[in-house]
């Protein structure tokens, strides 16, 4: 099962980036057949900054995507939404990717489950 999540929102100040990237964590955990796509779009883009530093006892959403890779699951930022926010490509942390709504696209297209968040 192919399985998209959208997030949009910043990476914190709400609670809905980190439930999305909760939820992709957990479903790359699950099931080994499953493929997840994170792509982050508007002000969720800040959640693949590279270097966060959060308090300790605090979640840390760059950490957490690193995870959903691990777990091979695939992060994609929306190209338009990173330059609007002055982030480059050396920006981001290891494992996203800069991409484009043709990617989105066609990652909807191929999804079973689209989530937006």
């Amino acid at each position: 099962m192919q399985i998209l999540l959208i997030l949009n929102d910043p990476p914190y100040g709400t609670e809905r980036c980190y439930n999305g990237v909760r939820l992709a964590l957990t479903l790359t955990k699950s099931e080994p057949t499953t493929t997840v796509t994170v792509f982050l779009m508007a002000d969720a883009v800040a959640a693949a900054k590279a270097g966060q530093k959060t308090p300790n006892g605090y979640y840390n959403v760059e950490r957490m995507l690193k995870g959903v890779v691990a777990g091979k699951g695939q992060i994609l930022l929306c190209g338009t939404c990173m330059d609007a926010r002055g982030l480059t490509d050396a920006d981001i942390a290891a494992g996203a990717k800069r991409s484009t709504m043709n990617e989105l696209a066609a990652a909807t297209i191929a999804a079973d489950k689209v989530l937006v968040f």
